[in-house]
């Protein structure tokens, strides 16, 4: 069978082979210990065959439990041509090259070859890490050791994924003296070209039949295609999007163009190690470079705060910013002016003189922008100050990366519609004409969970909101025995509630180990979550999606407040306004839909499995008080709901008397 044609009697086997796998008694119910037929699951399957055979997109929802990754394998594996699946997290790229994609091949007896791509920063470089083990002006002991430990692993490594190195932790500064970024990376003129990590993977993912990379790398590669560099992925026939809720967000920051302090201040860096390689004659160049780190550190600092998004004309509204450009971009020039007379010395000097072309040209066009289809914002971090042209829509963009060869596309994901519309979803990725499908979860919310949306609660504005959500989320916790994620709409609001649950449970003598996010790696902690039995995990935006926790771990999940986008962001106020004058409604047409599907993502860790029972307590009055309170509730899975405090108990005393099914 072709993967760019299907003749009808090629038509009808495939389709006949994807039913087949899920029958009872089917590949599936003989390789897969606990696997029942589930019609969701084979609807779906069935859709994603139909997109591949007549080429064409498909979004679909699927909710928790539907074996959404099964049924997207199925099809795009039969089909017998090349297929990119991209994900949202390093998670379900390792799950699926490591778990489920050899499953579902295993069960099949199909001879397929697969591989696993990761961005350019996971794989060793030998050239910087030799350059920078000679450099001898590294930042630290540890980095030394760091550095010796990865030289030794990449002598004898086969794919050098630093993933395979647990001596050396993930955080580590060492990583980025010993990996390559898009702008450091020579390419084919680099000395150790032939042993390149990042080429093999290449090589590698060129000829295997299914690629599986996450978002940030497909989109990597689609910018290299629009600058007319190499392919980074290859051609394919099928391209699958799980976790394609987060596509929008990925599309948005590489369609956008951004210069930072820290990269200036990385060039700095690396230009010493190529001058200290190959032209340790011209005196004046540390000098310069000196000098652009300094006005760099300087630019950062002529904006006061940090952790915060500004408006191009806030930022340029301050008196010390706009002096603090211009030295900023004199001493850019003039470093990138020296670069360009030694660039011929060395191919490192070449690259860093491209770069820092590139870096001046980027801050002269935020400069100089007008607004217009694009806005202009700054992220202010702790260290560092990144300036930003974001386009305003992204599906002009998106829909010219779908054009050329037919191919098919899948988009999908357990939150994609509210209430089965996919007009936002559509609107924002250029999707107008793709065919829609949503299945809802086989799991029975109506038995299993309990809404619990606390009466008497103030307005999630006012300054005592989050100590409520505390004292009321603590009687719940009494009834729960812990076992309970507490999940915030902000770091502030988390931390602040860390500690007020802390000392709220050893006021109250309930001896619940309670984690934070930010006392560890996600998975760390996640790890000692589900080993705990009886914790409380409080936490942030990162842990609202791609958390799984089955079993009696986690029997609670709060939400302190409607998870509606800040709208001073720069980026959103930029698009409201834009909405207002196109005669449109954003809050029905963008913030509400928005809001629905980020509240799904945080009411979807409760209930994983179909086993599992629990309470989803929303913590917001706006709920039960606003006409669109009723629209949020409607999106989500159908509990049941209380305003009592009595029903929760109850139901957890219930859950406690039944026998377990764990």
């Amino acid at each position: 069978m072709s993967g760019t044609a299907f003749t009808k009697p090629d038509r009808a086997a495939y389709f006949a082979a994807v039913e087949s796998a899920f029958a009872a008694g089917g590949p599936f119910a003989r390789a897969v210990p606990g696997y029942r037929e589930r019609t969701q699951q084979v609807e779906f399957a069935r859709r994603v065959a139909g997109a591949i055979a007549d080429h064409h997109a498909l979004i679909a929802e699927a909710g928790t439990g539907t074996g959404k990754t099964f049924a997207y394998l199925v099809p795009a594996l039969l089909s017998g041509g090349k297929v990119i699946i991209s994900t949202g997290t390093k998670t379900l790229q390792d799950q699926l090259y490591g778990r489920d994609l050899p499953a579902v091949r295993d069960a099949l007896g199909l001879a397929v070859t697969a591989t696993l791509l990761k961005g350019r920063a996971n794989y060793v470089c030998h050239y910087h890490l030799e350059r920078n083990l000679k450099d001898g002006r590294l930042p630290s002991r540890e980095a030394v050791r760091d550095l010796h430990v990865i030289a030794r692993f990449a002598r004898t490594a086969t794919r050098g994924d630093r993933s395979e190195l647990d001596a050396v932790a993930e955080d580590a500064s060492a990583w980025a003296l010993a990996t390559s970024t898009r702008e450091n990376c020579l390419g084919q003129n680099c000395p150790n070209a032939r042993e390149c990590f990042v080429t093999a993977a290449r090589r590698e993912a060129m000829a295997a039949e299914v690629v599986i990379v996450n978002h940030h790398l497909f989109f990597a590669d689609v910018m290299l295609r629009e600058e007319g560099l190499a392919e980074l992925l290859p051609a394919c026939n099928t391209v699958v999007f799980d976790e394609a809720h987060q596509l929008p967000e990925t599309a948005t920051q590489f369609f956008g163009e951004s210069v930072s302090t820290a990269q200036v201040i990385d060039l700095g860096r690396d230009t010493l190690a190529e001058i200290h390689a190959g032209a340790r004659d011209v005196a004046e160049l540390p000098t310069l470079v000196r000098a652009a780190d300094r006005a760099a550190r300087d630019l950062r600092l002529a904006v006061p705060g940090r952790e915060m998004r500004l408006p191009a004309a806030q930022l340029e509204a301050k008196p010390e910013f706009a002096p603090a450009v211009q030295a900023f971009m004199k001493s850019l020039t003039t470093l990138t002016e020296g670069l360009r007379l030694v660039a011929e010395r060395s191919e490192g000097l070449a690259s860093c003189a491209q770069r820092a072309t590139e870096l001046l040209e980027r801050a002269q066009r935020w400069r100089d922008a007008e607004e217009g289809d694009r806005v202009r914002w700054a992220d202010v971090r702790t260290q560092a100050l990144a300036l930003h042209s974001t386009p305003l829509a992204i599906a002009p963009a998106f829909r010219k990366q779908m054009e050329g060869r037919p191919r098919s596309w899948i988009f999908t994901s357990a939150t994609l519609a509210m209430r089965g519309d996919f007009s936002l979803y559509q609107r924002e990725m250029g999707l107008d004409e793709a065919e829609t499908a949503c299945w809802d979860s086989p799991f029975d919310y109506p038995r299993n969970g309990l809404l619990y949306v606390p009466a008497g609660l103030p307005e999630p504005n006012t300054p005592h909101h989050t100590d409520a959500v505390v004292d009321h989320a603590l009687k719940v916790l009494r009834a729960s025995r812990g076992r309970a994620f507490l999940l915030f709409t902000t770091l502030r609001g988390m931390q602040h509630a860390a500690r007020r649950v802390r000392e709220a449970l050893a006021a109250a003598g309930l001896e619940y180990p309670v984690l934070a996010q930010g006392e560890g790696s996600r998975t760390a902690l996640l790890d000692r979550f589900r080993a705990l039995g009886n914790a409380v995990l409080v936490a942030s935006q990162s842990f609202w999606e791609g958390v799984d926790v089955r079993g009696d771990a986690l029997s609670l999940v709060v939400i302190d407040k409607l998870p509606f986008a800040p709208p001073d962001d720069p980026v959103l106020a930029a698009r409201l306004a834009h909405l207002r004058r196109e005669g449109r409604n954003p809050f029905t047409e963008y913030q509400l839909p928005q809001a629905a599907i980020v509240l799904k993502q945080g009411a979807g860790r409760l209930i994983r499995d179909e086993s599992d029972r629990g309470v989803l307590m929303i913590c917001d009055p706006r709920l039960a008080s606003k006409p669109y309170g009723r629209v949020l509730v409607a999106s989500l899975p159908p509990m049941r709901r209380t305003r009592e405090l009595a029903e929760v108990e109850a139901f957890f005393e219930s859950a406690a008397l039944a026998p377990t099914a764990h």
